[in-house]
């Protein structure tokens, strides 16, 4: 049996434009997001003067920032990133950052319940209960939708 020198390619769905931009994808999507809270976070009004609508990153000392880094948990990073987001974007795409933070950190998972019943109350505040359970849908199984029922009733 005479064996051939040249070698034998693989034909499916392995290393096709489809999976390498998936896995682009899997590798940039959480450095934006962090990027987008980090940079959402410096543009809040954490003065609660009306008059000085943007803090800067220089206005915060270097101690407070790294005191605050430590002492939070991911998932409050990420409750206080979806909450700011909510500010600027509709409860439909928090919801989608949402479930896109918890595929991509499977840790998040067990906290995913609780974020969501918080943009749910949020999304009551803002936007009125009607309007807010508008945007409910099966991210971590219907919490948003509780959340807008809890704040509502």
């Amino acid at each position: 049996m005479k064996h051939s020198t040249t070698p034998q390619t693989r034909r499916g769905h392995r290393g096709g434009p489809a999976r390498r931009i998936g896995r682009t994808l899997a590798l940039v999507l959480p450095v934006v997001l962090v990027l987008s809270g980090t940079l959402a976070v410096t543009r809040v009004n954490w003065t609660g003067s009306p008059r000085s609508s943007v803090l800067t990153a220089t206005d915060v000392t270097d101690a407070q920032v790294s005191s605050k880094a430590v002492a939070q948990a991911p998932q409050d990073v990420l409750r206080e990133q979806l909450m700011t987001e909510l500010q600027d974007k509709n409860p439909g795409q928090v919801l989608t950052h949402l479930q896109q933070a918890v595929n991509g950190h499977p840790s998040l998972a067990r906290h995913c319940t609780s974020i969501a019943r918080a943009l749910g109350r949020a999304a009551v505040r803002m936007y009125g209960a009607s309007r807010a359970q508008s945007y409910a849908r099966p991210v971590c199984d219907t919490s948003f939708a509780s959340g807008v029922l809890a704040a509502h009733s």
